[in-house]
């Protein structure tokens, strides 16, 4: 079993994730945590099919889940689920040009500026979902294969996405246009020519990108669409995301990496999985702020101090 995706629930008390048989397993972060946890604690509360293929990417509203799978995106009610009713409240599918293959969804997030679902698919398009009146709207060309991940900068009305093509686009949200293409693959520092030219995953923080896949981990500055660090990091790392004054990463490693801005690692972290897929941290409730882990095992590790692993749930 791979554990794919991982999303907190709006209060922070529950965590969904979804693995590699389409399945969606639903954990009580406050059973787990509480000082009279025993084994089942960290067994799932919930566990169902949702999807006929990998859940790659799920994701929490105020009140619904959103989980990918399969070429299309279904909607789950937070409150339902917690008392364990497992009916979707909506399928929706992209309007893919080809009915012979359906491509897989990697990547989903909401763009808060227009409550909308942006979606990075296998068509090497991305899908805008208008969330209010539950229709896809457009669709944003220019990537020449598979888009693997895709980010928000809010305040800029942009979004990023990332391709099997090597590309970093940046997109204008209102008018659907390219504005910016990097190709990392091109830049000397980043370039890793052994692990090939694509890009696993993008995030951003105001004026700062963090990008990898085949190109090592690197940080961007995008006022000046330049690279300030390059991480020495082992394989291709999965996910990454900005902490306070550090970056946290996963991929192929069975470890966190805690990186300095300056392009320093300061720790690896170990972990249950040999390869990991996914990390989140739980910033719904400060009650159960932790940072949970997942990938190539049925084990979710969950950390209450970001130095070491406190326990793990199990799918």
């Amino acid at each position: 079993m791979s554990v794919f995706s991982l999303s907190y629930s709006p209060c922070g008390r529950f965590l969904a994730a979804g693995n590699n048989y389409g399945e969606i397993a639903l954990f009580s972060l406050s059973a787990a945590l509480s000082p009279d946890a025993t084994s089942q604690s960290q067994k799932p509360v919930l566990t169902f099919t949702a999807h006929e293929g990998p859940i790659f990417s799920l994701i929490s509203t105020d009140c619904h889940l959103l989980s990918a799978g399969n070429g299309e995106i279904s909607a789950w009610s937070w409150t339902e689920l917690i008392k364990k009713n497992v009916k979707p409240l909506w399928t929706r599918r992209p309007n893919y040009k080809s009915s012979l293959e359906i491509p897989e969804i990697n990547s989903m997030i909401i763009n808060p500026r227009d409550n909308s679902l942006v979606v990075g698919a296998g068509d090497n398009n991305i899908h805008i979902l208008d969330m209010e009146h539950g229709e896809f709207k457009s669709v944003l060309q220019g990537h020449s294969d598979y888009v693997h991940c895709v980010s928000v900068r809010e305040r800029e009305g942009e979004i990023l996405s990332g391709g099997e093509d090597g590309a970093v686009r940046i997109w204008d949200s209102r008018t659907g246009q390219s504005v910016h293409c990097i190709e990392v693959y091109k830049y000397e520092d980043c370039a890793r020519p052994q692990y090939g030219k694509w890009i696993s995953c993008v995030t951003t923080d105001s004026d700062w990108m963090l990008c990898s896949g085949g190109p090592a981990l690197s940080l961007w500055h995008l006022r000046s669409l330049s690279p300030t660090s390059v991480f020495p990091l082992t394989g291709c790392q999965r996910q990454a995301t900005f902490y306070q004054d550090k970056i946290l990463a996963v991929g192929e490693g069975p470890y966190v990496s805690h990186c300095l801005l300056g392009g320093k690692v300061k720790a690896e972290i170990p972990c249950t999985s040999q390869s990991l897929n996914t990390l989140q941290l739980n910033t719904n409730s400060t009650e159960h702020r932790v940072l949970t882990v997942g990938g190539s095992s049925d084990h979710i590790d969950v950390f209450t101090n970001l130095s070491y692993k406190a326990f793990s749930l199990s799918f």
